[in-house]
């Protein structure tokens, strides 16, 4: 096929040999299956800020660290060069995260480059060595669907352990490969330990996966494995060995109302005396 534009300066470069098929176009990237050297991978051309529809993309960016304060002050502004530095650390996030990821034993695609937007890796293929599908648009049995949520569950907390999560994750971001599933599209990888929204981000994926499997394995609909491995997060016992029963822990310490109410009434007392202060008022009982 022709040679897309995006995809010129890797050719031009060496670095892509021929582009061989658009295998998909999303939300965020338009994807080609390209030839390297010996190797068929697959190439991933982020799309600018304009075309991409991810909705909601502060609630992931939050706690992304940038290089200096001056990228961070003109992220805020909005500026020109604030986008661009938005646009690159928006695309370098799903690279960070597919090394970190694999180095933690996560199944990912493996990365090798990333330049000029476009990300080259692995191509994902089945049994027969065609592209593998997603998860989708693939019949289990009742049996194979628990084997591969228990797997994924197993993966989601290998990605927490390492301090990501992935904040889409459904069965279109998971391909099913000749030795099982691989996860995908990470651009919006978040920060567990720096994100505040950390935690509905993790449940709301592994509800996405009892949804999905609880069509072929209806007992799954059921689990509440978001917030025991939350749970354990939070108290420092996750491991990738730690033993998952799908049920929370209930919390039934009472609630001390009365220390709440001080509490309360100690912060405003507070907070009118710092806008007295702020003022030039002096407080009550007090001259000037």
């Amino acid at each position: 096929m022709k040679v897309p534009q995006r995809l010129r300066p890797l050719v031009e470069e060496g670095l892509v040999d021929d582009v061989l098929s658009q295998l998909m176009s999303g939300k965020e990237a338009t994807v080609f299956v390209v030839r390297c050297g010996d190797e068929v991978r697959c190439a991933k051309v982020y799309k600018d800020a304009k075309q991409r529809s991810f909705k909601n993309a502060v609630s992931y960016t939050e706690g992304r660290k940038v290089k200096n304060s001056r990228q961070a002050r003109a992220m805020e502004k909005g500026t020109r060069y604030g986008k661009q530095m938005q646009e690159e650390l928006w695309q370098n996030a799903e690279v960070d995260a597919l090394f970190k990821l694999a180095a933690a034993g996560v199944r990912v695609p493996k990365p090798y480059i990333c330049t000029d937007g476009v990300l080259l890796m692995e191509l994902v293929t089945d049994a027969e060595g065609d592209v593998a599908p997603r998860l989708n648009d693939v019949e289990l049995s009742p049996e194979r669907a628990r084997e591969c949520h228990q797997f994924l569950l197993n993966q989601v907390v290998r990605m927490l352990c390492a301090g990501v999560i992935h904040g889409d994750l459904s069965e279109y971001n998971i391909l099913m490969a000749e030795d099982g599933p691989v996860i995908i599209d990470l651009p919006q990888a978040i920060d567990a330990a720096a994100n505040n929204e950390a935690q509905v981000h993790l449940q709301r994926d592994v509800q996405n996966l009892a949804t999905y499997f609880g069509q072929f394995a209806p007992e799954l609909l059921t689990t509440q494995y978001g917030k025991e491995i939350w749970q354990h997060y939070v108290a420092g016992t996750l491991t990738t060995e730690t033993p998952l029963t799908g049920q929370a822990r209930i919390d039934n310490t009472p609630v001390d109302m009365a220390g709440l109410m001080q509490e309360i009434e100690a912060t405003r007392r507070e907070q009118e005396a710092r806008l007295r202060r702020m003022q030039g008022i002096s407080e009550p009982g007090r001259d000037n």
